[in-house]
């Protein structure tokens, strides 16, 4: 009964398919990361995958829901060629955006100051924005090509969780050039 409910609900309103998706996915590539660090069960930071859990919810699917759907608009078809056009120009408009907004709004629902965030977005970003660039296009233009619009925020949150997972991993990794110029 309440999985109908569940059903009815996401087809009268789209976006709340991949909030929901997503309240799940980024914590879940959170504790992948964690898990990739050593931790297990009994040491997982559960504050880190609240906070995932809920940038994920509240800002990367909403975000991401409207980004799907700007581009169905200016690309209608679903050919490989109007879906690597919608692919790239993702890549060029929404995920530095995205990229920016990931690592500054993680950084305050750590409650770090403006400073540390902006500081931490100017050591991770081209980094982590030079992996996206190989992987999303490669990804978007499948999904765009192949999966109808509705479903589309959900597949791109199945590939999602290994993009955050990665993300996870660039969050709490401690830049080489930073390390090495403390070191000196």
């Amino acid at each position: 009964m309440w999985w109908k409910f569940i059903v009815e609900v996401t087809n009268e309103y789209k976006i709340l398919r991949g909030m929901i998706s997503y309240s799940a996915l980024w914590p879940i590539g959170c504790l992948i990361q964690q898990t990739f660090e050593g931790k297990r069960l009994k040491n997982y930071d559960w504050e880190r995958c609240l906070r995932y859990s809920l940038y994920g919810t509240f800002v990367s699917a909403p975000m991401l829901y409207c980004w799907m759907r700007c581009a169905n608009i200016m690309w209608p078809r679903t050919d490989f060629r109007s879906s690597l056009s919608k692919a790239f120009t993702e890549q060029a408009a929404y995920d530095p955006f995205a990229i920016v907004l990931f690592f500054y709004g993680m950084s305050i629902l750590e409650r770090r100051s403006q400073q540390q965030a902006g500081d931490e977005v100017r050591d991770k970003f081209w980094d982590t924005y030079k992996v996206g660039f190989f992987y999303w296009p490669m990804v978007q233009t499948v999904n765009f090509s192949l999966v109808k619009p509705k479903n589309q925020i959900v597949v791109a949150g199945f590939f999602s969780l290994i993009w955050t997972t990665f993300l996870a991993y660039v969050k709490t990794s401690k830049k080489q050039t930073t390390e090495l110029a403390a070191a000196m």
